[in-house]
């Protein structure tokens, strides 16, 4: 398991994003050399947990339980089959591109260490919208990108440090559960219904995914 690259973006103007100031940053791109990963902060202030990183709509995006977003090589590859193109590492906006990780079959919760020091640990899958369709440019992405049900994983940064391509990814913790991102997905878009079995993964869920899982089983309880 390895991470093929590290992604970067920068503000961008575009036509198709909710962003007031009409910008975003999904337009990521490889780099080369070391890139510092560290928390950036709560969610409406602190934006991409890595260095160098546009975040722009930080309403939405960003902060310390989306401060990474991870995208398997593999899950590209088959998008390519179906769409018929070449997906460049970073065409789905995501940070970092692994290859051999299984990352939306990841635990939430699950821990990667990457290269020595960082850790990172996963929170939820990546919900699509309008901007990530408009940077695809595919007719009805958002409805075909959620009934893949292979979003890749949102996670926060546990040990911070610098990262960079061909770093090793070693998963040092798996939870004691079987809630995956696909699960998380699942539960927050097609399968509602699920949304309680999620509570098993407590407090590594990112924070409003556990608080909808706990209102939705307290509606139904019974």
């Amino acid at each position: 398991m390895k991470l093929l690259s590290v992604n970067l973006g920068r503000a961008k103007a575009v036509p198709y994003t909710d962003h007031p100031d009409g910008v975003t940053g999904i337009d990521k791109r490889p780099v080369d050399g070391p890139v510092r990963v560290a928390a950036p902060g709560p969610k409406g202030v602190g934006a991409s947990g890595l260095a160098g990183d546009a975040v722009c709509h930080t309403r939405h995006h960003g902060g310390d339980d989306q401060a990474v977003y991870a995208m398997a090589r593999e899950d590209l590859r088959e998008w390519e089959r179906e769409l018929g193109r070449e997906l460049a590492d970073g065409a789905f906006g995501e940070n970092l591109t692994t290859q051999g990780l299984d990352v939306s079959g990841a635990l939430i919760g699950e821990r990667w260490r990457i290269g020595s020091r960082v850790v990172l640990e996963v929170t939820s899958g990546r919900i699509p919208c309008r901007t990530f369709q408009g940077h695809l440019g595919e007719k009805g992405w958002v409805r075909r990108f959620t009934e893949r049900g292979a979003p890749g994983a949102y996670l926060r940064v546990i040990e911070p440090g610098e990262i960079r391509a061909g770093d090793p990814v070693e998963i040092v913790h798996r939870p004691d559960h079987d809630v995956t991102v696909a699960l998380q997905f699942r539960a927050a878009t097609t399968e509602r219904t699920l949304l309680p079995r999620l509570l098993a993964a407590g407090g590594a869920l990112h924070p409003e995914v556990l608080e909808a899982a706990r209102t939705y089983a307290e509606k139904y309880a019974g």
